[in-house]
């Protein structure tokens, strides 16, 4: 008997159009001979309780940003007792927030570039951000898909960043500049899959370049020097341990010659056929149907 699957969508976050595209590409790759397929678009958190399927087998999360990667739809999941795709709760939670992400990678000895973070213009402590060194950073703490991100130069731009993030999150962060080339690690049930680089023109991955075909960045399959590569899978290797991961999680990563630092870590991660996991795993030879099947065969184990 096939397993009856509901591919949830939409969401309230300032990324449902990213979780839409998603959403619609995980729906159409599902193997129809393995799977009854229906999708959910979540347009308001309380869908979630009124319209889900009662009798599906799998929920897979194609969410993005809050009420999807904070761990809250996943505790109603738990609560139903429908199994669904990427992390539990409490690391979903934890990986939304970056202070505590952080915070819990500096304890762990990983590394990752200094921050502080405000929650009103008054927190702002401009002596601080000075020590931490310019530039900075300036993001809101738990958000995605680079909303709200300003790389900022001087105390002069500070204010302004701070205050737009703050209209999108209640807590911004502010974040040394790492100077480097971006890559992403993906794990899916604790197997490290190929790195991929992250080219690009601006001064860093913004929402533009992440979107639009115009301006575009380039992201491709690496193969770095022997010992890089083992830093780089070590790191993920203690990330997906020391957080409790389970299904799949993308790491972003910063490099600089010998150094490495963690950006952030993904839960639930674009999912179209042309982002950055996919390409991962057809660089190991899974196609994007048979992706999908083990990121539910993972998260259900």
């Amino acid at each position: 008997m096939k397993k009856k699957i509901a591919v949830v969508m939409g969401g309230v976050s300032t990324e449902r159009d990213i979780s839409l595209k998603s959403g619609e590409e995980v729906f159409k790759y599902l193997d129809r001979d393995k799977y009854d397929v229906c999708k959910f678009i979540i347009d308001e958190e309380s869908d979630t309780f009124n319209k889900i399927p009662k009798d599906i087998d799998f929920a897979f999360i194609a969410l993005h940003g809050k009420f999807g990667e904070d761990g809250k739809i996943q505790s109603i999941f738990e609560a139903m007792k429908i199994p669904y795709s990427g992390c539990d709760p409490l690391t979903s939670g934890i990986f939304m927030d970056k202070n505590f992400t952080k915070k819990i990678l500096k304890s762990s000895n990983l590394p990752t570039a200094p921050w502080t973070v405000v929650r009103s213009i008054d927190d702002i402590d401009y002596n601080l951000i000075d020590e931490i060194g310019y530039p900075v950073f300036i993001k809101p703490n738990s958000g995605g898909s680079s909303v709200a991100t300003f790389f900022v130069q001087n105390k002069e731009e500070v204010l302004n960043a701070v205050t737009e993030g703050l209209k999108v999150d209640s807590c911004v962060m502010i974040e040394k500049y790492i100077k480097g080339v971006e890559h992403t690690s993906f794990i899916l049930d604790g197997e490290i899959y190929p790195t991929l680089v992250i080219k690009y023109d601006t001064v860093f991955f913004d929402r533009e370049t992440k979107y639009s075909e115009e301006h575009g960045a380039i992201e491709e399959v690496i193969y770095l020097p022997e010992k890089l590569q083992e830093k780089v899978n070590q790191i993920s290797s203690a990330i997906w341990k020391e957080f409790n991961c389970k299904g799949y999680v993308r790491i972003d990563l910063i490099i600089n010659g010998d150094d490495v630092n963690v950006l952030e870590i993904n839960t639930i991660p674009g999912m179209t056929t042309t982002s950055l996991i996919p390409k991962s795993a057809k660089a190991k030879g899974l196609s994007y149907p048979e992706l999908l099947d083990k990121i539910i065969e993972s998260s259900i184990k």
